[in-house]
């Protein structure tokens, strides 16, 4: 449950705000003073600070500039609730650092709007700051596969903007747009324990090669599950050469049952393999993979999401 500090000195004003609150879902600490917040912040850690400025023992400036004083308030959010407007309090609020001012009196629906821009902003920015530290070392990773395979240069960077792009489409939201770029970039990660004398063999695969070249998705997702940030993209290591008639593999799953994760990185896949040279192929051109496609949907694919997939290829086939 989401924290939040609330210090205010009027009784009745913080009764009010901590029931607004908590009545939508939060979890309130409320102190009648700054020094009594303060004393309290580490100890609950909150997601978000809302203060009163005129208050006794430790004003609400105070407050703020022993908050941004802690190595666990800097990047705390910190909303001002105050009567105050003159021009100097508001420059000396922003300039330690307040995230946000809401003047007495408001609407408690002003209040609810106030504090949800911030605690969304904050997961915002954590997601971004979270996200750019892992993507670099998957980047690594997934260079160090694909330098493996002298048949795959540019597949798994190809395969990523792809499926971003069908995501996008799909309208799937941030959270899952972030652990589908992990994905595509890890979906051949299995790889790395497959034989480069498999992995690069100019001719046909033996029925036992074959095997050992398929065991890279079981393969992969063990790696995968032994990072706990990574867990969330298993599905389109594991699944991502599933069938959508159940004749994919490794567990032959079909139709919905297989996660949309693997549905939508099999199309992806697949099409960048179509339209590159490989071992047992020259690529074709885009035309021809399109089409291949639309015959394999509703035996190798998820029909509505090849659709969409379609519809994506032949417009930028268009705009060429």
């Amino acid at each position: 449950m989401t924290r939040i500090l609330l210090a205010e000195d009027d009784d009745m004003l913080r009764q009010m705000t901590r029931a607004i609150l908590e009545i939508d879902g939060y979890e309130v600490f409320a102190y009648p003073n700054g020094k009594a917040a303060l004393d309290a912040f580490e100890q609950i850690n909150p997601d978000l600070v809302v203060s009163d400025i005129s208050m006794p023992i430790l004003n609400g400036f105070q407050l703020l500039e022993a908050v941004r004083s802690l190595r666990s308030g800097s990047v705390v959010p910190f909303l001002f609730l105050s009567a105050l407007s003159e021009h100097d309090d508001v420059y000396n609020a922003k300039r330690l650092g307040v995230d946000d001012y809401l003047f007495k009196p408001f609407q408690p629906q002003d209040l609810l709007i106030a504090v949800k821009s911030r605690l969304e902003r904050r997961r915002a920015a954590e997601l971004f700051d979270s996200h750019q530290a892992h993507l670099q070392t998957i980047i690594l990773l997934a260079n160090v596969i694909e330098a493996r395979d002298a048949y795959t240069r540019g597949h798994v960077e190809r395969v990523q903007q792809s499926a971003l792009e069908l995501g996008r489409e799909l309208g799937w939201p941030l959270e899952e747009m972030i652990i589908l770029e992990f994905g595509a970039l890890l979906h051949d990660v299995g790889k790395i324990s497959t034989p480069e004398s498999v992995l690069n063999k100019p001719g046909l695969l033996t029925p036992e090669e074959i095997q050992i070249m398929r065991n890279h998705t079981v393969a992969g997702a063990h790696i995968i599950e032994s990072v706990p940030h990574l867990r969330l993209a298993k599905p389109y290591v594991l699944y991502h050469h599933e069938r959508w008639d159940g004749t994919g593999y490794p567990e032959g799953l079909a139709g919905e049952k297989i996660p949309r994760e693997g549905r939508l990185m099999a199309i992806v896949d697949v099409y960048d393999a179509l339209i590159s040279d490989r071992p047992y192929h020259k690529g074709i051109t885009p035309t021809e993979a399109i089409r291949f496609l639309r015959r394999g949907s509703g035996q190798h694919f998820d029909p509505t999401m090849v659709e969409v997939f379609i519809e994506l290829q032949l417009k930028k086939l268009r705009d060429e």
